[in-house]
């Protein structure tokens, strides 16, 4: 099981016409802990970003499953309801759940989650598919993600 963060990522970003401009970034982290993964945001960023830069924001991310897709350069939050049947009343339950699809537009997001969801047997809908500001994603080494090539 995951435990993922939304870590927000503050400090001064040069532009293509040189000016600076003060940016916060979110990054998603896959940690046990807010301690660690305010550790790892520090550890992962610290290559990237020339200059102080401080972690503004630390939060809960809900994510049921990732999937990456290597012609991807955005991150796409997606929401599904899986569809189940109550046996004492006879009423559809949906049950919703959030996935992140790495995408080159909405379009692809949404192919690479119906490509993924191949072969399960439970019935789904897509609910929501929106683009995230989300600007990388930071795993454990040995933590096994799914790529999905289109």
């Amino acid at each position: 099981m995951h435990n993922w963060f939304l870590s927000k990522v503050q400090y001064e970003k040069i532009l293509e016409n040189g000016m600076r401009k003060k940016v916060t970034e979110p990054y998603l982290i896959d940690a046990m802990s807010w301690t660690e993964a305010e550790a790892r945001t520090i550890e992962e960023i610290k290559p990237y970003v020339s200059g102080e830069f401080t972690i503004a924001d630390i939060s809960r991310y809900p994510l049921y499953e990732l999937f990456f897709n290597e012609k991807g350069d955005r991150f796409y939050k997606t929401v599904i309801a899986f569809i189940t049947l109550d046996e004492k009343s006879g009423l559809e339950k949906k049950t919703k759940v959030n996935m992140l699809a790495q995408a080159s537009n909405l379009q692809n997001a949404k192919d690479v989650i119906v490509k993924s969801m191949e072969g399960i047997l439970i019935d789904y809908e897509i609910i929501e598919v929106k683009e995230t500001p989300i600007m990388d994603v930071f795993l454990f080494s040995d933590t096994e993600v799914r790529t999905i090539t289109l």
